[in-house]
């Protein structure tokens, strides 16, 4: 787990290199400002999904492109930084939980993630029912952009690549809905 002490001693997680490369998967690249078919309107991009300030015809080097795309990362960052790490002794999510959820708000923005029922499933220890929610952001403009299925599927795959106690926590709640269940399907008998 990539962990960072910022200057004002609260942690923080930084993307790993398996979430920078889930990120730089699904992103379109070029080196020239484009239109990308998921965008909207008047929306351009350039690099890997860098939005900000960008007009038509502008065009950068690979190396503005990848600072570029650490900076905009790291705003993601400091969004999931802020719900499951900054100023606690150990985070609430796993790194892969972590870097889902990095792919996630640098792909929606922050504004949608913090209205989102991801979220407000994830803070209320949800892990399972958050993990379902990727699969409802697929549209754009109202639409099913076929693009963002298998990005959906790959986040909520990575997410659900919890450590040990995450994956014994989801099992025992199984078990536990299976023997309350069993018990309420003997007392209907």
């Amino acid at each position: 787990m990539r962990l960072n002490t910022a200057p004002e001693g609260n942690m923080r997680m930084q993307c790993s290199k398996k979430g920078i490369d889930l990120i730089k998967s699904f992103e379109g690249f070029s080196l020239t400002a484009y239109h990308g078919k998921c965008d909207r309107a008047g929306l351009y991009t350039i690099g890997w999904g860098h939005a900000r300030g960008v007009r038509p015809g502008d065009k950068i080097t690979l190396e503005q492109a990848e600072k570029l795309l650490r900076d905009d990362i790291r705003d993601a960052e400091n969004v999931v930084n802020l719900d499951y790490v900054s100023g606690r002794d150990k985070p609430l999510v796993t790194q892969n939980q972590f870097d889902a959820l990095v792919s996630f708000v640098f792909n929606v923005k922050r504004e949608s993630y913090l209205d989102s029922t991801l979220r407000r499933k994830l803070k209320a220890g949800d892990k399972m029912g958050a993990a379902g929610e990727f699969k409802r952001w697929i549209y754009s403009d109202h639409k099913i952009a076929p693009g963002l299925i298998p990005r959906r599927d790959a986040e909520r795959r990575l997410f659900l690549q919890g450590g040990a106690a995450d994956i014994a926590a989801l099992m025992l709640g199984a078990m536990l809905c299976g023997c309350v269940a069993f018990v309420a399907m003997i007392f209907v008998m």
